[in-house]
């Protein structure tokens, strides 16, 4: 495939929804480009083909994607083989998990963010109620389903990515008390298209943005 050929994403740097798409294309292999912005000074050419002023935007010629998972979809029909069930039903349910993986993705930057406790422990409740619905879908054998990677795979590794850093720094882990979410977390960790999909001091910029906000979880933390 030529350069000009390439997939660009759009990207900013701890965004989760990005995340997902860089995960989808390192596990197959795709040759692409990454061009980071600053979502806190969008540059016009973005919001120029952003409809939504969001990333991640995945530009394939003079064509422009966005919403992750309509880019991993995209990206699955085209490169390799699919991490969708072929059977309908299977992969509707699939699509439905990805779409509940983003309220985990909003519920954990809710709870970085909760400055009271009654807050910060009101959203900590929330997300264990959605995580005990998550424990019961989730392989014992390791991944979402079975024992191959899957678009639902990648779309859960960030927050679980992220869950294992505050859980490092602050010593609250919001999947302590589920047990196929914690080797869950191990193995998709421990793969390399989910260690290499962030820059390389992601921890160190999560932890600071996480930092700055000075939350409910900066007390717990010191």
């Amino acid at each position: 495939m030529s350069n000009i050929d390439q997939p660009i994403l759009v990207s900013f740097k701890l965004c989760p929804f990005v995340q997902r798409s860089v995960i989808t294309l390192l596990h197959k292999k795709v040759d692409y480009t990454i061009e980071y912005i600053d979502l806190a000074k969008k540059p016009d050419w973005f919001l120029n083909i952003s409809p939504l002023g969001k990333v991640p935007l995945l530009r394939v010629g003079e064509e422009v994607l966005f919403e992750s998972a309509v880019i991993n979809e995209y990206l699955d029909e085209t490169y390799g083989d699919s991490m969708l069930p072929t059977e309908a039903l299977t992969r509707a349910q699939h699509r439905a998990w990805i779409e509940f993986s983003s309220s985990l993705n909003n519920a954990q930057f809710q709870l970085t963010q909760a400055r009271r406790e009654q807050t910060f422990r009101q959203i900590q409740s929330d997300l264990a109620k959605k995580l005990a619905h998550l424990e019961q879908q989730v392989d014992v054998q390791g991944y979402f389903a079975g024992d191959s990677f899957s678009l639902v795979d990648a779309a859960f590794a960030p927050f679980l990515m992220r869950s294992q850093i505050l859980a490092d720094e602050t010593g609250e882990d919001s999947l302590e008390d589920f047990r196929k979410l914690l080797k869950w977390r191990d193995k998709l960790l421990s793969l390399d298209e989910v260690k290499n999909s962030v820059v390389d001091d992601f921890i160190d910029l999560y932890n600071e943005a996480f930092y700055e906000r000075d939350g409910y979880l900066v007390d717990l933390a010191n």
